[in-house]
């Protein structure tokens, strides 16, 4: 006989709380330079391309390994891997202080993303083993994909706070105390857990994997900062290529690294796909907004770091509202399908900002973040949920992989069309360099004297906006394609309560019909 399976407490409550401080740091971890690199500049003087992977390291990292580590987490333990990943993190966060010279700070980034890549799928994995009750699993999952999502957004304001005060280095140092606790908390309140029959580690798929995901992600960051180019679509294409072989392996090795089980289970294939559209949709509106307040409003770095926690406000509600609508027996395809649509309506709202709209782009950027927020957490919920939980690590490096190439996706797609509308819109004799971004433009206009500047300044903000329009209105396209998607997808799809075995054996013929029935539904 079986049991349901046993409610969270205040312990488990207590344990979600202490794993929320490593997943805020490493969210705040992908804004918190935008401020600090003007001094990091002056004072370590790193060239351009130092300067950008000082940017770029710790994302590369994070997104080339976190198929491997939710893999090693399934099979060494996600709490040891969490502790192991607080260590890394908090070393490196104390080298990148006190870096002396921008090699010093790429590497000390780069082992930030390594720790960064264990500590993201660990939180999520961990979250599926405390909360075994679905309602509180759902409860407790809103609650981390608020937290992931707000982390971004305080990650530059800390970021500007700290060096107006401080000096640079004090934005790694913040991590510190948060680590430390971590490691002290975690093995009192943190169970262990893990896949209590791996089978051996697939090392082939390491390569393969870092190799498919790195090139596609790099590819389309340049994309979107550059422009449709061969040299930019190429390690788009290699990725791609490398992507397909690893699909191969993991269907035809003996113990693959990401069990294509997975996939069997009805509603967890649709969660990734709908994961990455959630992602393409947050980064490619925040492509456009965060340029719009600084360089088409006018705000100073720290006056639109300030307004753009505003829409982070609504992500607090959002996702809860959207569990307990999904607990008090509201089918769960409706509640993200109204995600995806007030997501939509969100930038429909954009469409019709104009090139002195705060208040109006404010109220956008919250109602796209509300909807976005209510569809991550339930597919989020819905991933794990159906997915074994012996491969927690596995599906949640997956979710948390399909949401990087999202991102840049996003970034890529969305910025292309809006750099495409931006040049149509400039005027014919405006300067070349005008023509090529709007910052390039703002730089020529100062230039040029009087009305001359501010009649280039004004046409290249509108142009910009008109651009920032037309991008919204493709994104609400997408965001509505995702609407109908997860309706039909998602209708029929239902998790399984989960049951304890009362005794031994049964935990033991539990778990092995767990791994041959992975599904879950």
């Amino acid at each position: 006989m079986t049991t349901p399976p046993p409610s969270a407490g205040r312990r488990e409550w207590t344990a979600l709380a202490v794993l929320m401080l490593p997943l805020l740091l490493v969210s705040m971890d992908v804004s918190v330079l935008y401020f600090a690199i003007p001094a990091i500049s002056a004072d370590l003087e790193p060239t351009g391309t130092q300067q950008l992977w000082i940017f770029d390291s710790y994302a590369f990292a994070v997104a080339g390994l976190l198929i491997t580590m939710g893999s090693v987490g399934d099979r060494i333990g996600r709490r040891r891997l969490l502790l192991i990943g607080a260590t890394a993190f908090g070393a490196a966060s104390l080298a990148a202080a006190y870096a002396d010279s921008a090699g010093m700070l790429i590497a000390a980034r780069t082992l930030l993303g390594v720790g960064g890549a264990t500590l993201m799928p660990s939180t999520l994995a961990l979250v599926r083993t405390l909360f075994r009750d679905p309602g509180q699993r759902a409860q407790a999952i809103a609650v981390w994909s608020g937290v992931m999502t707000a982390g971004v957004a305080l990650g530059s304001v800390l970021s500007g706070v700290l060096v107006e005060f401080f000096w640079w280095g004090s934005v790694f140092l913040v991590n510190l105390p948060a680590m430390a606790l971590l490691l002290v908390l975690g093995p009192l309140l943190l169970p262990e857990s893990k896949d209590p029959a791996p089978g051996r580690f697939d090392w082939p798929s390491v390569p393969l994997s870092i190799a498919a995901v790195l090139p596609v992600v790099y590819g389309l960051k340049e994309i979107a900062s550059h422009g449709w180019s061969t040299r930019y679509v190429l390690p788009v294409t290699l990725g791609l290529l490398v992507a397909a072989l690893f699909v191969h392996r993991q269907r035809t090795a003996a113990s693959p690294m990401i069990s294509p089980a997975l996939f069997r289970g009805r509603g967890f294939g649709p969660a990734v796909v709908l994961n990455l559209v959630t992602m393409f949709a947050m980064m490619g509106s925040a492509y456009f907004t965060t340029q719009y307040l600084q360089s088409v409003l006018g705000k100073s770095a720290m006056e639109a770091a300030l307004w753009a926690l505003l829409p982070s406000v609504p992500i607090g509600f959002a996702a809860p509202a959207a569990a307990q609508l999904v607990r008090r027996g509201v089918n769960r395809a409706h509640v993200v399908t109204a995600g995806f649509a007030l997501a939509a309506c969100g930038y429909l709202l954009l469409t019709l900002v104009g090139t002195d709209d705060l208040a109006l782009g404010l109220v956008a950027c919250g109602v796209l973040a509300s909807g976005v927020t209510m569809v991550m957490s339930q597919i989020t919920d819905l991933a794990l949920g159906t997915a074994p939980v012996e491969r927690a690590g596995s599906a949640s490096s997956l979710m948390e992989t399909g949401a990087e190439f999202g991102g840049a996706l996003g970034m890529a797609v969305l910025g292309s069309v809006g750099a495409a509308l931006y040049r149509r819109e400039m005027p014919d004799d405006a300067p070349a360099a005008a023509h090529e971004t709007l910052g390039g433009a703002l730089a020529v206009a100062r230039t040029l004297p009087g009305d001359a500047g501010d009649a280039l300044a004004a046409a290249a903000r509108e142009a910009f906006t008109s651009g920032m329009q037309g991008a919204a209105v493709v994104g609400a396209a997408v965001l509505a394609g995702a609407a109908v998607l997860s309706s039909v997808t998602l209708r029929r799809v239902r998790v399984r309560e989960e049951t304890e075995p009362e005794t031994g054996t049964e935990k033991r013929n539990a778990g092995q019909a767990g791994r041959t029935s992975p599904s879950g539904v």
